[in-house]
């Protein structure tokens, strides 16, 4: 079934599976971008940038690589003030700007869609930002949320939006940094 014009085919299927509430939709860094937030890609250019680091060669490798995480860790082992000050940068990185156009759109809209129709959500993102926060705010919208290190069990009875990653709290703590799964050694959390 086509939705809009020249849009993709959304199978039958997928659309009945949608509706008895077993279809996750999982969100990462893109649909951030209208609101000026970078993909990994660009956390890791703009972390570098923002701490006055210069990426060592093994750092330059593991970016090249496409392994953002083994970067953030490099870097964090390997600056003055070390972990505190990256996280401390990421969340100045991941400041939202409402302003743009459509900042929230993709949001709103996901979660609309991740809702079935007995009211309960099925989503996962790998985002820190407070972007979905906004959105829930501002739609008065019921729903739980939960956040690295603790996820919901994932059965039938889940129901709501799941940080797999962490969320950035308004005024970050160092608990609160500290519980991001950002880096290689923080995939144990």
């Amino acid at each position: 079934m086509q939705f809009v014009k020249n849009g993709p085919d959304v199978p039958e299927r997928l659309l009945q599976a949608h509706e008895e509430g077993r279809v996750v939709f999982f969100c990462g860094a893109g649909i951030s971008y209208p609101a000026n937030l970078p993909g990994f890609y660009g956390l890791v250019e703009k972390l570098y940038e923002g701490l006055g680091a210069t990426p060592s060669s093994v750092q330059q490798a593991a970016i090249k690589a496409g392994q953002y995480d083994t970067a953030i860790s490099l870097l964090e082992r390997g600056l003055p003030g070390k972990r505190e000050a990256v996280r401390k940068e990421i969340a100045k990185i991941l400041t939202p700007d409402f302003s743009a156009s459509n900042a929230t759109s993709t949001h709103s809209a996901l979660l609309t869609l991740g809702c079935s129709r007995d009211e309960k959500y099925r989503l996962v993102t790998t985002n820190f930002d407070r972007i979905f926060e906004e959105v829930i705010a501002r739609e008065s919208l019921d729903l739980s949320t939960f956040q690295a290190p603790l996820l919901p069990v994932p059965k039938n009875r889940w129901d709501g939006l799941v940080y797999l990653h962490g969320l950035l709290s308004e005024s970050p703590s160092k608990n609160n940094l500290d519980s991001l799964v950002v880096s290689s050694g923080d995939f144990g959390l």
